[in-house]
């Protein structure tokens, strides 16, 4: 009875792992990974890919967020204007409106979930979570902009963003 648990387990938990896996990465390799822990939560689990492998020499990125723990889409989405505002990213009226996308496109995440940007060949950004595609936003500023938040050397993460990049000492 013990076993087949186990292996249940390990079957749903390596599906779930699996489908936020999208398609379009599978071309992509790991540059880095690391957890993201805001005082004692752990919050996320980071991965970041590349065409080459490399972040220094890249054509295509994706960011795979795995989350440890329950935060409302709202909050995903105030928290990324606020680490836009930490970088001194200027608040545009197209960041607004790419911020109302937001909105509309994440779902609430819980413990288990993930959330993955694929920047595809015109450099837009495709978003995914464990159910398959959530949407697009079709400009490259804003995949630049976004993906900032993790891999700025000015991200206020630093040892994480090292981690991400490959650059931990």
């Amino acid at each position: 009875m013990l076993k087949s648990l186990v292996v249940t387990s390990a079957l749903v938990l390596s599906g779930v792992a699996q489908a936020c896996i999208p398609e379009p990465i599978e071309p992509l390799q790991q540059v880095g990974q690391t957890r993201l822990s805001v005082w004692f939560w752990d919050v996320y689990d980071a991965a970041l890919y590349t065409d080459s492998g490399n972040y220094e020499t890249y054509e295509q990125r994706a960011l795979k967020l795995n989350y440890l723990r329950k935060i409302s889409a709202d909050d995903l989405v105030d928290t990324t204007a606020d680490e836009w505002q930490k970088l001194e990213i200027e608040l545009t009226e197209e960041h607004q409106q790419w911020l109302v996308q937001l909105r509309t496109m994440w779902p609430d995440v819980s413990n288990g979930d993930c959330l993955m940007l694929v920047e595809d060949d015109a450099g837009a950004s495709v978003f995914y979570n464990n159910q398959g595609e959530l949407g697009r936003i079709p400009s490259a500023q804003f995949t630049e902009d976004f993906l900032a938040i993790w891999l700025s050397p000015k991200s206020r993460f630093r040892e994480e963003r090292d981690e991400l990049v490959g650059d931990a000492s």
